[in-house]
């Protein structure tokens, strides 16, 4: 894909952060877009906004990304108003934090549903699309936690290592079978996004101090260059895209120590992570 000009593209979790800073990118590249969120207000700004800057077309619909039917008929729904896809970006994504000793199936259900199966549902649901506009894309958002695992996130880290691993064999299997879809994943580091202001805690009363934390010690990026970042790099069929310098630093940190970077974070988050009781 060497441009967006005139290419349908489908953003989930499209009501704020990375998925309407993406929305305005694409659409400044005359994208034809299709948003969708749980979060009715927050895609109504995003829709708004994409009016005030002259977006060509925009379609936008509730879609909870881990009712698999939901999913389903949305592809078909899009696919029916535009006349094909070119590009799903499953973005759509929830936080969890606590010790997973504390955490409570309900919430593991909760966080695997939107951050694994959603990107599941997504990407089967749009892949015929994809392959039959004959240039598709699939961008699926992991997360610097999807590279390193860190203490207090295990159900984060599972989801987007799951995420990780759902990408990187999807696009062996697009080139084995020599599909026109390409496949990108993105591992953000600490963007200036809601998701730890919207997302759940173990121990509830500790949610205002770990929101806190990510968006006083850790969100450093706007999610306009977070989007910029990853449009260039669909554009580059490239397979992998770090979005951020913490995210390239702790990588390749990761990468020089081996597990043996286990050990240097749990004594790090003794130090940052929010006291137990």
């Amino acid at each position: 894909m060497r441009t967006f000009q005139d290419r349908v593209v489908v953003i989930t979790g499209a009501g704020s952060g990375i998925g309407r800073a993406l929305a305005l990118e694409l659409a400044s590249r005359g994208a034809l877009l299709a948003l969708s969120d749980v979060d009715e207000t927050g895609l109504g700004v995003t829709e708004a906004l994409l009016g005030e800057a002259g977006a060509r077309a925009v379609r936008t619909d509730r879609v909870d990304v881990s009712d698999r039917a939901a999913v389903a008929a949305y592809a078909e729904t899009v696919a029916g108003h535009y006349g094909r896809v070119n590009v799903i970006v499953n973005n759509a994504g929830v936080a969890l934090t606590g010790d997973l000793v504390d955490l409570s199936y309900e919430d593991l259900d909760w966080i695997v549903g939107v951050n694994f199966w959603g990107v599941v549902h997504g990407t089967k649901a749009f892949l015929p699309h994809l392959l039959a506009s004959g240039e598709g894309h699939v961008v699926n958002m992991s997360s610097l936690f999807g590279l390193i695992a860190v203490p207090s996130q295990s159900a984060y880290n599972a989801t987007k290592f799951a995420v990780r691993g759902l990408s990187e064999a999807l696009r062996q299997e697009m080139l084995v079978a020599g599909h026109p879809v390409g496949v990108t994943v993105v591992h953000p580091g600490g963007v200036k996004t809601a998701i730890a202001r919207n997302s759940r805690v173990a121990d509830p009363s500790k949610h205002a101090e770990t929101a806190r934390l990510f968006d006083e010690k850790l969100a450093s990026m706007e999610p306009a260059r977070a989007a910029e970042i990853i449009v260039k790099a669909v554009l580059r069929n490239k397979a992998r895209v770090l979005v951020g310098l913490d995210a390239h630093a702790l990588h390749q940190f990761a990468r020089v120590l081996g597990s043996r970077y286990q050990d240097v974070i749990a004594r790090a988050g003794r130090r940052v992570l929010p006291p137990p009781e």
